[in-house]
């Protein structure tokens, strides 16, 4: 049943969608037979009700989908038409994902030749995930490839058909998500034979084929690409209800990780229970399932459990952060603080949740743990007593009142993971298996500097990578090749700030994560896959592995009469940590969820401009620092002109960090780092005095990246103009150092699978 705020987003849809376009179903899934689509001249050229009835603007298309798999950090993001998904004017739409899944079919048959190929493809809830998931295994199937796909096609999380690749060694997978992205928003997470999302150059093999094919449309005036019938014999359900969707095989992952003997008899002797939040509903099919697989679902209470392209209305408001009357999407991030029109900060994403009315009969002490769409994401929070106020603020806990004398506490990520990576090094301890391996943690530049500070006290060896998973994974893959070509030998992993670090023999990942909420926990075994690839952890961060390690560490401190908060102290003072405060200051420069496409591109490009002004104000001086162009003062001298309210004195370094610049102070950090899917800005802070970083991402990340005389006087323009080319020559740089090259070889299906 649609609510009213919903209704309102239709409405604006259908208004905004003109005729031409309802009209204009170039390709009819409807249809279920095998059939043809031509992909014509006149599709790639603009649409013209006399000239071009038949123009769908590809060129155009083509080239803001090239800009975006070239950045992109998780998969080709960005928003469509939810009621007429073929709208071309959309970066995300039938057309596209016909395109793209047609050139991966072709780069996989040119690079398999003559091989059996089997792909698994799977979905969350948004909105017309399921006719995109119909189209993938179509054209797939058209291609010769098998794509094994859940009974019935329902939803599956991401970590789920990440680990299935590499558990059953398929060529990869399909995942149309769009993580915690406003609901209009969608895309295809494409995953490699790892199970690892692609890195820019594996995306720009399959837009370079797309081009391909558009450069043959020119020439000869039209292209054919065939669509399967939609029970196709290539795709495969029957596979995966043998396997029961693969939880059996995740769980048995599991008890060799956080689901461990220990940690299981801790959920089992929980007094209060957790409440587990499904954004979106996708994570009650598969989750609920492994919780009653261990026996524990009795300890945990779902809210929404029923599926919601729309997340059951949660971010979403009918007035924008100014007051403005319109649909505004704040997206799922529960830990997303905005501002008024009056300049009052507030949780906008807890606010929707309607906990003041879902909590009221639960203890202080209780424990909500919240998941995203595609249950990658993890925010943990706390029922507190008021009277811990003073004592939140100390420790740099945010927190939203809930009812009369109770406090909703919403730790972040980078507290929520400091208190799970604590709590399974000590339970590594406590069972005498931390002495087996040298342990380290992969970590984004954008996390907390106390996990920094946390792993050296703690002797634990820390590699920091650019913003995205994919970049942990790329990380844990490097460490498996060292392992098994030479196991007698130290492994030395170079990380993004160019430092090597000798992890030991055959090291263990004790956690790798990031500020936005996604983690892994390593096994103590090398896992396995069936046909016998080794792998020390997973390669996408995984809520239900969180929720698992979370609840037992809840466990734990019920029996120690704790709450999150004195644990977290605790840590801060038994670690002897400096940096307790982090945050992150995000700006959007426009509405993601205009639903007029004219404006929303213009604003959207507009917002781009201001985005990549901010960023190259930034990346030109750590660039040009790091060649020797300027030195360290003359950035301190530019920085000290340009914001005048800002001590610069005590910086010891600017470092272009893959994707972003890194500020480092010393008693802080601060990064400005452009997003990779959107025409926003995210500056990262992490420090001893929460004001002040507050107060210089706040600043630093709104500047408008205007160059002064003292700029311009030691920097040339020609030098700015080409820093984000040769900032990417030096990102590949850092991403192909000690690449693993493995070439992955295909398997006997019939042998390993049975299939």
């Amino acid at each position: 049943m649609t609510t009213k705020l919903e209704q309102e987003l239709y409405k604006s849809v259908e208004i905004n969608t003109p005729d031409y376009i309802k009209n204009n179903k170039y390709i009819n899934l409807e249809n279920r037979e095998e059939f043809v689509f031509i992909l014509k001249r006149e599709h790639l050229l603009p649409y013209d009700k006399k000239e071009n009835p038949e123009g769908l603007n590809l060129d155009n298309w083509i080239q803001n989908y090239e800009k975006e798999a070239a950045v992109s950090t998780a998969g080709i993001r960005g928003p469509q038409n939810i009621l007429y998904p073929y709208d071309v004017r959309f970066p995300i739409n039938i057309m596209g994902i016909m395109l793209a899944t047609y050139a991966k079919a072709m780069v996989a048959k040119e690079k398999y030749k003559g091989k059996r190929l089997i792909k698994l493809a799977g979905r969350e809830v948004r909105y017309n995930s399921d006719k995109f998931l119909d189209l993938i295994v179509r054209v797939q199937a058209s291609q010769g490839i098998e794509t094994l796909v859940t009974y019935k096609r329902k939803t599956m999380p991401i970590w789920l058909a990440s680990f299935l690749a590499f558990k059953l060694d398929l060529i990869g997978g399909e995942y149309i998500t769009s993580s915690h992205g406003i609901s209009v928003k969608n895309a295809t997470k494409d995953l490699n034979s790892q199970g690892s999302q692609y890195l820019p150059e594996e995306s720009m093999e399959f837009v370079n084929k797309i081009k391909e094919i558009f450069d043959l449309v020119r020439k000869n005036g039209s292209y054919e690409i065939k669509i399967a019938k939609s029970d196709n014999a290539l795709i495969n359900e029957n596979f995966m209800k043998t396997i029961n969707n693969g939880i059996d095989l995740y769980k048995e992952y599991l008890e060799n990780g956080v689901a461990n003997k220990e940690n299981i008899e801790l959920i089992s002797s929980l007094k209060n229970k957790i409440i587990i939040e499904n954004v979106g509903g996708s994570a009650y099919n598969t989750l609920s399932k492994i919780l009653e697989g261990f026996k524990i679902s009795n300890k945990f209470v779902w809210m929404n459990i029923e599926e919601d392209p729309f997340f059951h209305s949660i971010g979403k408001y009918d007035v924008d952060p100014k007051g403005n009357k319109c649909f505004y999407d704040y997206s799922v991030d529960a830990t997303v603080i905005a501002k008024d029109k009056n300049g009052k900060m507030f949780f906008p994403v807890i606010d929707t949740l309607n906990y003041k009315e879902k909590l009221k009969n639960y203890p202080i002490g209780t424990v909500v743990l919240i998941t995203d769409p595609d249950h990658d994401r993890l925010t943990v929070c706390q029922i507190e007593d008021e009277k811990s106020k003073e004592f939140l603020n100390k420790v740099g806990i945010s927190y939203s009142k809930l009812d009369k004398g109770r406090l909703l506490c919403i730790y972040s990520a980078n507290q929520s993971f400091l208190l799970i990576m604590d709590f399974w090094a000590k339970q590594l301890k406590v069972s005498n298996r931390w002495k087996n391996h040298p342990r380290f943690i992969i970590k984004t530049t954008a996390s907390a500097k106390s996990w920094d500070e946390w792993a050296k006290y703690n002797g634990v060896k820390i590699v920091n990578v650019p913003v995205g998973f994919k970049e942990i994974a790329n990380i844990m893959k490097k460490v498996e090749k060292q392992i098994i070509e030479n196991p007698d030998k130290d492994v030395v992993i170079t990380d993004v700030f160019g430092k090597d670090i000798n992890l030991g023999k055959n090291p263990r990942m004790l956690f790798g994560g990031e500020e936005s909420g996604g983690m892994i926990i390593g096994s103590e075994d090398l896992i396995k896959s069936k046909n016998g690839r080794i792998a020390i952890a997973m390669r996408e961060k995984s809520a239900s592995e969180a929720i698992i390690v979370a609840s037992s560490l809840t466990s734990k401190l019920e029996k120690e009469n704790k709450t999150l908060s004195e644990a977290l102290d605790e840590i801060f003072t038994q670690n002897e940590i400096v940096a307790k405060f982090d945050m992150r200051e995000d700006i959007a420069y426009y509405n993601e969820s205009e639903p007029d496409i004219e404006k929303l591109t213009q604003a959207k490009k507009e917002g781009e401009t201001l985005r990549t002004k901010n960023d190259l104000f930034y990346l030109t001086l750590a660039l040009a620092e790091f060649e020797g162009k300027i030195t360290l003062d003359n950035v301190k001298s530019i920085l000290k002109s340009t914001f005048e309210t800002l001590n610069f004195d005590n910086l010891t370094d600017i470092k272009f960090v893959g994707d972003g610049t890194y500020l480092e102070f010393t008693d802080k950090f601060i990064e400005i780092r452009p997003s990779g899917t959107d025409a926003k800005t995210k500056a990262y802070g992490s420090g001893s005095d929460k004001n002040n970083i507050s107060e210089y991402a706040r600043i630093l990340g709104n500047y408008s990246g205007d160059l002064n005389k003292e700029y311009l006087a030691l920097i040339s323009k020609d030098y700015y103009n080409k820093s984000k080319e040769s900032s990417m020559e030096k990102y590949l740089k850092f991403t192909n150092k000690d690449i693993d090259d493995r070439i992955f070889e295909i398997p006997n299906y019939n042998k390993t699978l049975g299939i």
